[in-house]
């Protein structure tokens, strides 16, 4: 018999942004353990993801929370800000404030594109209704009835229906009936006849929904009136970071009391040490739904009416625009703030209404507007038919319905019905609950409730890769892998699509996506670096062995930067038959190696490796590489020409010839040899141009300035070469052209910075690519540029503190011809330049710059006895033209 899998489904009820969120989390889920789903989004809404917080058009009207942290992932934090860079905004940062409704066309894309992604696996409905109400089935399912008459089955449910309804208790009941109080002002053209209208405005209450109704109320002319209890309008936004704090200690165990002091205390300790008492609120975030609830019923009740409002609206702020506008706002004085409430209202013959204050004010307006925000009960018809039926109960103090861990309690206190909700309805258990950054994680682990992780069949044999270490993945996805793995190995052209095919085969397959992010960090290849890490993370939580999570673990500390080395260098010890790890490890042509791996170092991780290769011509490669970094140029060529002889394909041992031939002064025969390559098997290298590179490197040491000319612009100018090889390859040859005399003319740096992105020239991820940044822009003599990659090296990972930072102090000096402080800053810096990764010859160039600084400082005698080093090393017609031009 055919086991045939059955389907699940999954019915959302709301497709506001909690309801977007969740749908998100399910498509990627569903699509990444290939598990079959039936997904149905009920709302009546034209549009999935906007809800009525992401409806307003009002350019006013923005995010209460920076860009950074309003990413629809909650481990892919950058990804609103990436998403707003695409979109338009090119320059914008994790700290702008968004618009509201472009916010809800990124939740509408992202579910967009989910939905794309996992076409084949998931199959979506949207159903333009409401849900009315919902009962349990006897084979442990739900069904819900719908209003427009329709009834649906599914395998669970997820409410997400958002905040309760304001209920204007407040309003006394002749406003409540009168034609001028509006009580829902988000539904569509409620304010329609307010905006027409020239009458003053009161706003009764003075939270965000307040502030955004004035700033699209206000107008010269109009006054507007905002009344609460308590008078308090959102605190604002600082203007840039103020600093972080960890929480305070004595948060355990405590009465609302000792809490209450411990708080102070924290806050206080904040503004000392920051001068701001955000940094200290901010602190307590993650922590604040675990001290709601360890709270007496008592204590929260107290806590709501004590600190509830000051707590809203310290933790609640407006965006720096908005606050600026209500600011102007009251200092023209058409916006006034009323501490109290409304006692009574009268209307005029006018039709106008005159409002009774509790201060004894009366205020003549020609509306009301309800502001006070949701309520604490749950009053749609769904809610209430669940909380008669039993299925759920309402939570603490009444506020939303009372659940588990995100499902609802029956009236027995039991978890039983597969019915589950998110967001503003946990606000009882939760607190806070109702911003993005907690609703995202909500909707992650309620995905992973919703679709277990499939069974593996036992004793299934796993596919290998190249080198016979097993694959959490199926044979095709494998396959896939494997040739991606020797394109990389062999230098070859194609291994992003390779790895790429493998994750379309297998969204689930950890490797896949580590591998997509390894070289999207460090090769520049055209992936979404941070989204490749977040789906290798998730697939390496779900379905992975250890050495896979250990090399997904690495991948992430060397994008992060938080010591990815040592970890790379540990994951090699236990797993030295890891051949993409290997690679990485190994500063040659493919990656910028480890920082700080020394010759014995790196022969050691070789030595270390050895075993599982067996003379592999990789391994070889490899060891013929560091050889000649070692000075053993001749045993490094036998190794070179034993690799090659297996596979004549490995660009590691061409790589590794072409240095032995550079270091050796071999220039004509390197040049000759290395030409015939290029034009023979090396036509699908992928770093082709590197290729080319070296053999102009070749010709500017055979002093040939028009055979480097024509290398240039006929296999280096950019267009011929993209992205970090244009800047690492083309920028400096044209420098160490120009340094040499090499280059008559304008040298067209402009080209090779046009070339590149400029978050790569000014906010590198590695200290390799910083340096051949900062080389490039001292081409360019863009002093700001690099003084801006200055401040963001003094900022990152340690070689890039120690070693970048420092190099473009010196080289600005150089560009502002300080040439003696230039060439101080320099020569300090060659005993560590190593650090930065990559081959001697790359970072030949700041002897070649130093060598220009010294003799344009006039210190010729220094100059010569460089030159004469070099002679030693390497003999090359350039630098005896060089020292023959020196004044004795």
């Amino acid at each position: 018999m055919t086991d045939v899998r059955k389907r699940h489904s999954v019915a959302i009820v709301g497709a506001g942004a909690a309801g977007a969120l969740t749908a998100v989390q399910l498509c990627e889920t569903a699509h990444r353990r290939r598990t079959a789903l039936d997904l149905v989004l009920i709302d009546p809404a034209p549009e999935a993801g906007r809800g009525t917080a992401y409806a307003t058009r009002d350019p006013r009207h923005r995010l209460n929370v920076p860009a950074g942290n309003m990413s629809a992932y909650p481990d892919d934090p950058g990804h609103f800000v990436r998403w707003l860079c695409r979109h338009g905004e090119p320059t914008v940062t994790g700290t702008d404030f968004a618009t509201r409704y472009r916010y809800g066309a990124y939740l509408a894309d992202t579910l967009g594109q989910a939905l794309v992604r996992a076409h084949g696996t998931v199959a979506v409905r949207r159903l333009r209704t409401r849900a009315q109400s919902c009962t349990g089935t006897p084979d442990g399912r739900v069904e819900l009835h719908l209003a427009d008459g329709g009834h649906l089955l599914a395998d669970g449910a997820v409410l997400a229906t958002g905040p309760a309804g304001a209920t204007a208790g407040w309003a006394p009941p002749a406003l409540r009936t009168s034609p001028r109080f509006i009580a829902a002002p988000w539904s569509p053209g409620a304010l329609d006849a307010v905006r027409e209208s020239p009458d003053d405005v009161l706003l009764v209450g003075t939270g965000l929904t307040a502030v955004d109704l004035a700033l699209t109320l206000d107008r010269p002319g109009r006054t507007l009136h905002a009344l609460s209890r308590s008078g308090l309008l959102p605190q604002p936004h600082a203007l840039g970071p103020a600093g972080a704090m960890p929480a305070p200690e004595g948060l355990d165990d405590t009465s609302l009391g000792r809490l209450r002091r411990a708080v102070y205390r924290h806050v206080s300790r904040s503004v000392r040490t920051h001068g701001d008492w955000r940094p200290g609120l901010d602190s307590l975030r993650p922590h604040t739904a675990r001290l709601w609830r360890s709270l007496t019923p008592e204590e929260r009740e107290e806590f709501l009416a004590r600190e509830g409002a000051l707590w809203n609206t310290h933790r609640h702020r407006m965006a720096p625009a908005t606050a600026e506008h209500v600011s102007r706002a009251r200092t023209a004085r058409r916006l006034h703030v009323h501490t109290g409430t409304v006692l009574r209202a009268t209307e005029s013959e006018d039709g106008s209404l005159a409002v009774e204050l509790s201060n004894g004010q009366v205020t003549r307006v020609g509306w009301v507007i309800d502001c006070t925000g949701p309520g604490r009960s749950l009053d749609s018809p769904l809610w209430q038919a669940l909380f008669g039926s039993g299925l759920a109960v309402p939570g603490p103090l009444g506020m939303g319905a009372a659940t588990r861990d995100g499902q609802l309690l029956d009236a027995r206190g039991r978890a039983e019905a597969p019915l589950f909700t998110l967001g503003a309805p946990r606000r009882g258990e939760l607190w806070e609950t109702t911003a993005i950054p907690e609703i995202r994680v909500q909707a992650a682990e309620l995905a992973q409730r919703l679709l277990p992780l499939p069974r593996r069949g036992r004793g299934s044999r796993r596919p290998v890769d190249g080198h016979g270490l097993p694959l959490s993945t199926h044979a095709e996805a494998a396959a896939a892998y494997r040739s991606g793995l020797g394109r990389v190995l062999k230098v070859r052209s194609g291994a992003e699509d390779a790895f790429a095919r493998a994750v379309a085969l297998d969204p689930g397959f950890a490797l896949g996506h580590a591998a997509l992010a390894l070289l999207g960090h460090e090769c520049a290849a055209a992936v979404d670096v941070p989204r490749a890490l977040a789906d290798a993370q998730r697939a390496a939580r779900e379905r992975s062995d250890e050495r896979e999570r250990s090399f997904v673990a690495v991948v992430t500390r060397r994008v992060t930067g938080d010591d990815g080395d040592e970890a790379l260098v540990r994951h090699l010890r236990e797993h030295p038959g890891d051949a993409l790890a290997l690679a990485a490890a190994v500063p040659t042509i493919a990656f910028s190696g480890v920082s700080d791996l020394h010759d014995d170092d790196a022969l050691g991780l070789l030595e270390l490796t050895s075993p599982a290769y067996d003379g592999h011509w990789f391994h070889t490669s490899l060891l013929a590489f560091l050889r000649q970094e070692e000075g053993r140029l001749y045993e490094a060529g036998e190794l070179a020409h034993r690799a090659l002889a297996a596979e004549p394909a490995s660009g590691h041992a061409v790589h590794a010839l072409a240095h032995v031939h550079y270091e050796s002064g071999a220039h004509r025969a390197g040049r000759d040899w290395l030409d015939g390559w290029v034009s023979g098997r090396g036509r699908g290298a992928v770093h082709r141009a590197h290729f080319s590179w070296h053999i102009a490197l070749h010709e500017l040491a055979l002093d040939d300035p028009a055979a480097v000319r024509r290398r240039w612009f006929t296999q280096l100018a950019p267009g011929r070469v993209r992205g970090l090889r244009a800047l690492v390859d083309s920028g400096s040859l044209l420098w160490r052209a120009r340094l040499s005399d090499s280059w008559d003319g304008e040298l067209p740096t402009a080209d090779v910075l046009d070339s590149v992105a400029r978050e790569v020239l000014e906010r590198p991820a590695t200290a390799f690519t910083a340096l051949h940044a900062a080389v490039a822009l001292t081409a360019a003599g863009d002093l700001p540029a690099l003084h801006r990659l200055r401040d963001h090296a003094a900022g990152a990972d340690p070689v890039q503190r120690e070693v970048i930072a420092p190099l473009c102090e010196a080289l600005a000096a150089l560009v502002e011809e300080r040439f003696h402080e230039a060439a101080r800053g320099l020569d300090a810096l060659l005993p560590v330049l190593r650090r930065v990764g990559g081959s001697a010859a790359q970072r030949e160039v700041v002897e070649e710059t130093l060598l220009y600084a010294l003799v344009a400082a006039g210190r010729c005698d220094a100059a010569r006895r460089l030159l004469d080093t070099r002679l030693d090393r390497k003999p090359a017609p350039r630098d005896r033209r060089l020292r023959a031009a020196l004044p004795s």
